[in-house]
């Protein structure tokens, strides 16, 4: 039985939200990929002030969002629709979240400025990375976050609640409830 373009491109999403290697050049793929940024330009391009109009687009571009939540422009991100962020949510200037796996944002959490969540993962081999295929890990973040400018969270990532990562942090693996971590790779500086 020969699949239709729609089930083979069910079957890649599920591959991707499971975190198995997956068509990432898949058409439909492209189509939604550019309907995001479609959105986020609009998004980007609205005056300061237009407020509603800015939480209109990310209440249609979320995949789920508290009552209160702000986001600076610019924003970017692949889908939108994988990212799920709590109540009292605030991202300043410039955050890019790769979402192809989820990413699960607890309430009360602060994002500085230029911070990158990034899901995808790519083959270390190039004939493979070559192909197009990929793989996601998803990204937890838990309540009462605060993350500072220029960090980056890698894929797979679990962050415990309580939580401050230091400025320019590289978080590469999970981080425990009450913590204050920095560095690259990021480490534990102390307990709060």
């Amino acid at each position: 039985m020969i699949e239709s373009e729609k089930e083979i491109f069910e079957r890649e999403w599920n591959k991707m939200l499971s975190g198995e290697v997956y068509d990432a050049v898949n058409p439909r793929f492209i189509e939604m990929l550019m309907t995001t940024r479609d959105k986020l330009w609009e998004f980007n391009n609205l005056r300061p002030y237009e407020m509603d109009k800015m939480k209109d687009i990310l209440r249609g571009l979320l995949g789920s969002h508290g009552k209160n939540f702000h986001v600076n422009q610019p924003f970017r991100c692949d889908y939108g629709c994988n990212i799920h962020i709590g109540e009292n949510f605030f991202a300043n200037f410039n955050l890019t979240i790769l979402d192809e796996a989820e990413v699960r944002i607890g309430d009360n959490c602060f994002i500085g400025p230029n911070v990158s969540i990034f899901t995808a993962c790519h083959p270390l081999d190039a004939a493979s990375r070559d192909t197009g295929v990929e793989w996601a890990e998803p990204v937890t973040i838990g309540d009462s976050v605060w993350i500072g400018g220029n960090a980056t969270i890698l894929p797979g990532v679990t962050i415990g609640d309580n939580v401050v990562i230091g400025a320019g942090s590289v978080v590469t693996r999970n981080i425990p409830s009450g913590v204050v971590v920095g560095g690259n790779p990021a480490r534990i500086i102390k307990k709060v």
